[in-house]
């Protein structure tokens, strides 16, 4: 049973995950050794993504989204692992969403449900 646990910080409780930290290492992790049974996401997977210009200084979602070089997020990745899917005609593995932002872990999981609901 592979697991798979994408987070740029944390380490899972249990030693039986495979930890990936970028959305490259995502990619490569997946094309390398196949589809896991179980994928744990986080969404902000850099400091960069914060978009801090100074200490009080926040991009909007649809700014950060808007730039070309920003850094990639679990919401790619979950975008990516769908198409990924429904290219190769694999099934979605189980998941879920550990991130501590409320709007990026609302937002992979309403992806996947949608994703799941068109299989159906």
């Amino acid at each position: 049973m592979k697991k798979l646990y994408l987070d740029d910080i944390r380490i899972p409780k249990t030693d039986d995950w495979e930890i990936v930290r970028s959305y490259k290492e995502f990619v490569n992790w997946i094309t390398e050794n196949g589809i896991p049974s179980v994928v744990s996401f986080d969404h902000d997977l850099a400091h960069d993504h914060y978009g801090l210009t100074s200490n009080t200084d926040f991009l909007t979602w649809q700014e950060y989204y808007e730039q070309q070089d920003r850094e990639l997020t679990g919401y790619d990745c979950a975008k990516w692992l769908c198409e990924y899917c429904m290219e190769n005609g694999l099934p979605i593995p189980k998941w879920n969403v550990h991130s501590a932002n409320p709007v990026g872990k609302e937002n992979i999981e309403n992806l996947i449900r949608n994703y799941e609901k068109r299989l159906n």
